[in-house]
């Protein structure tokens, strides 16, 4: 997951240089990288590099994950708890580096960590409140060839929407 990660929002690299990012050696990595491509999370990518050093990339095709797809299939339940464990710790601690890291005032007063935990909605209510949130997020989006600002950097959006138990006596 570290290396689909790197590849997600780093761009192309070959496995001599993700392994030297996730600590592991490149003979391990390039297993992991065959693995990807052949389930079709990564690409190579072709006219780049030699037969040695092989580039890859992340592919265009879009992975998407219902949960619901898993309610009645008790074998998956334990893959799926591993596999949303590690996406969340990835989230978290993109936040934690973000708020570890020395950023100018400009940049520091635009990002935000926040959250609403006094919302009360109905599951459809919820759902809208994705869709809307997810179309602002793709009108600020720009097209995967246009260049980018003068001063743009990498921008990480997280959303995180969920509802919670009622606990206590309110």
């Amino acid at each position: 997951m570290r290396i689909f990660e790197l590849l997600s929002l780093d761009g192309p690299a070959t496995a001599t240089g993700l392994s030297e990012r996730v600590g592991q050696n490149t003979g391990t990595v390039s297993w992991h990288l065959r693995h990807l491509a052949e389930h079709g999370f990564i690409e190579e990518e072709t006219g780049r590099g030699t037969k040695r050093e092989r580039w890859w990339r992340r592919a265009d095709a879009t992975h998407e994950l219902n949960m619901a797809d898993f309610r009645d299939q008790p074998d998956s339940r334990g893959s799926l708890s591993v596999y949303l464990h590690e996406l969340v710790q990835q989230y978290f601690d993109r936040v934690t580096n973000y708020i570890s890291e020395d950023w100018d005032d400009a940049w520091r007063n635009a990002g935000t960590v926040a959250d609403w935990p006094d919302l009360r909605l109905t599951p459809e209510q919820l759902a809208a409140l994705n869709a809307e949130l997810m179309a602002v997020v793709a009108r600020h989006t720009p097209a995967p060839d246009a260049p980018p600002a003068p001063g743009a950097l990498p921008v990480v959006v997280q959303l995180q929407s969920f509802p919670r138990h009622k606990h206590g006596n309110s």
